[in-house]
Order: structure tokens, then sequence, then C-alpha cells
């Protein structure tokens, strides 16, 4: 069995299913929206490259932006049936997981070097004694691949507990050697960076591991095909794929006060799937993000776009869950009809955005009382794109029920 052409063949097979839904991302207005907010952008930056503030606090915002070079993930596209039928293969799995480590890391690598020449301009008219950028880009290099390296055996690890220390650790490990890197001089960082950077490869060899961790791995590969999924889901509807549910007990107060009855059945049940599923971490991401960068940009105009442009990411993800039960067997048995579970997601939808709505303006009331003319506005608009968002759920969900 060629196993790289096994790879080559899933892959293709997976965009193949992909690529005829780019069409209609497209016909959404996705493509006109992100070149208007590319064009946005670049006129705010180019104006703050010529006006950069004095106390600019360049190194905090480039650890900010690049702390995310320890993300480390993988499409191994295996399947269940790979249980069976591959697990023979074991011993030669190596030749099929090369490609997928060096895939997982490159593309990301790519994504950190492209922010980082974005930001270079800004911090080297904010630095005094800035860093050489070809040290810069090789560090950043190599911390990308410590990490793809780290999270590789992360998957491999035996013990669940150790893997989640171990990628604790591996974003530790990043913000100790960027942070190094930018606040001190590269002969006192240097030898630091390297020594934190042996310890944590000798200690990665430390656990006991899997050859392959099979199931692990099938299941971060539904759970990343899903992603993708949900995201196609914002503009057409999708098949639903696998997802990754996660025990949040620090969430459950969310839906605990709903009264026992056949009105708030099918809201519960969105909303334990909602904090059980990747869409709650995925919106506390954006929410904290969010919240920064707003905050961050508030004294301009640039703070109200942004609130917008992040009400909608958030919005997405929540309305996203409108596909998550509709096949389920189970809707079709319990007596609660499609109006009764229209309306259910409509009150869901609306009790979610809304305290993110408030919660994500506040920063925005740090640009003084000289803002708050604007800021009054931007809530109302927070407000308008709830609406919009009850809207067009409401109206796909009619258009559903019409095509069955």
């Amino acid at each position: 069995m060629d196993l790289n052409k096994l790879l080559q063949d899933r892959r293709a097979s997976f965009w193949k299913q992909i690529l005829p839904y780019l069409g209609y991302v497209l016909q959404s207005g996705l493509a006109a929206v992100f070149a208007f907010i590319m064009i946005a952008f670049a006129a705010w930056y180019t104006s703050l490259l010529q006006n950069v503030p004095a106390e600019l606090p360049i190194r905090w915002i480039m650890l900010l932006v690049l702390i995310p070079v320890a993300y480390s993930s993988y499409r191994t596209y295996l399947t269940d049936a790979d249980i069976v039928f591959l697990r023979p293969q074991e011993y030669r799995m190596q030749a099929y997981f090369r490609s997928v480590h060096t895939r997982g890391i490159t593309y990301k690598a790519i994504g950190m070097l492209l922010l980082l020449m974005i930001l270079w301009p800004l911090y080297v008219r904010s630095e005094v004694e800035p860093r050489a950028l070809i040290l810069s880009v090789v560090l950043l290099l190599l911390v990308k691949g410590l990490s793809g390296y780290g999270g590789w055996q992360e998957l491999r690890m035996v013990s669940p507990s150790l893997r989640r220390v171990f990628a604790v650790g591996r974003w530790v490990l990043a913000l100790l050697i960027l942070g190094a890197w930018w606040w001190y001089p590269p002969l006192r960082s240097l030898p630091f960076i390297v020594l934190i950077a042996v310890l944590y490869l000798i200690l990665l060899r430390l656990p006991i591991k899997h050859p392959v961790s099979w199931e692990l791995l099938i299941a971060q590969e539904k759970s990343n095909g899903g992603r993708l999924m949900r995201v196609l889901s914002w503009f057409v509807d999708v098949p639903a794929l696998g997802q990754q549910i996660t025990s949040r007990s620090w969430l459950s107060w969310l839906g605990a006060g709903m009264g026992w009855n056949r009105a708030n059945a099918y809201r519960f049940l969105l909303t334990k799937t909602f904090t059980r599923t990747e869409a709650a971490g995925i919106v506390i991401r954006l929410l904290v993000l969010g919240l920064l960068l707003v905050g961050f940009t508030a004294s301009g105009w640039l703070g109200s776009l942004l609130y917008l442009l992040f009400l909608l990411l958030i919005g997405l993800q929540i309305t996203s869950l409108r596909r998550s039960h509709q096949e389920s067997l189970w809707l079709q048995l319990y007596p609660i009809t499609s109006e009764q579970r229209k309306q259910a997601f409509l009150s869901f939808i609306t009790r979610m955005i809304l305290p993110i709505v408030l919660l994500l303006w506040l920063p925005l009331l740090s640009g003084g009382m000289e803002r708050l003319g604007m800021s009054v506005l931007t809530l109302a608009g927070g407000g308008v794109v709830l609406l919009l968002m009850r809207a067009s759920q409401a109206r796909r969900w009619a258009k559903a029920e019409e095509d069955e």
C-alpha cells in the first residue's frame, strides 16, 4: 500500500467535497466585505505609521500578535475504519504522517511570517534598539517548529492529564521565548532560549507514548473537518460533521434557570450543545481578542468597526448551531413542533448575543466624552446586527422547511 498516495487521495477527496460550496461563500458578499476591511485597515495602519504614539507598547503588541505561533493542529484525514484496515500498517505510518506534520507546520509558519512582516514597520519605528529582522524570522520559525513537534508528541501521549499539561507548557514556552527576545538583548536572551528549548525537548521524551494514537487522531480529524463545515454553514447549508465534545463545568450555569417545560426544551438542548462544543471556545477567544482590540482602538473610528466585525464573527459562531440537531431522530419523536423549535432557536441566539453586544461595547467608553456620541451609535449598530441575524435565521429556517 502506497501511504503517501493514500494521503493525497484523501486530501483531494475532502477538498472536492468543499470546493462546490466556495462559490456560495463568494456570492454572499464575503469577498467585498473582506476587501473593504483590508482597505480600511491599510488606511488606518498607514496613518498609524505616520504618527506613531510615543508610548506605544510595541513589545506587548508583538507578543500578543505572535503568541499564536504556539498553536498546533494537523489534518490526518483518518477515519473510523482505519483502526481496522490501517492498523496492520502501523509500523509504516511514519511515511504517512511525515507529510501531515510538514504541512501542519508550514502553512501556520507562513501565516506567522506574514503577521511579522505587517508589524515590522511599526516595530522599527517604535523601538529604540530593534532586533534584526533575519534573526527574528529565524527565531519565529524555530519556535513554530518546536511547537509543532511538541503538539505532535502530545497527540501520542498515553496520559490525558499529561497531554493537557504539555499543551499548556507549549504556550508557556512560546511566551517565554518571545518575551525574552523582545525584552532583552540577544546576548542575554539567546542562551536562555536555547536552555529552555533543550529542557522542553528532554521533557517531551519522558511521557509514555503510543506509536499511533488512532482514536485521538480520528477524533481530532472529525473536529477539524467539522470546524470547516461550520464556517461554510454561515453561508450555505452543508452536511454536518462530527465535533469534539468538551466538558465545561464552569459554564454549567448557562441554561440552569430554565423552566422544565416544552417551550424551553429545545433552547435547553441548544444551550448545552453550545457549552460543550467548540463553538463556546471560539466565542470566548473571539470575545477576549475583541475586547482587547476594541479597547486599544477605542479613540478612533476603527474601534467601532472592530466592534461590529467581532460581533458579526461571534454571532456567526452562535447561529451556526442551527444545524446541530436538524437530523436528530429524537427531535422527530419528541412532541416539539417545528415552529416551537424555530422560536426556541431565535430566543437562544437573542439571549446569547445580546449580553455580548453590551459587553463588547464597554471598551469603547474609554474613548472619552468626545467619543460618546459615536459610541452610542455603535451600540445601536450592534442592536441592528442582532436584529438582522434574527431575521436572517428566521428566513433560513423557513426556507429549510419549504425544501423539506
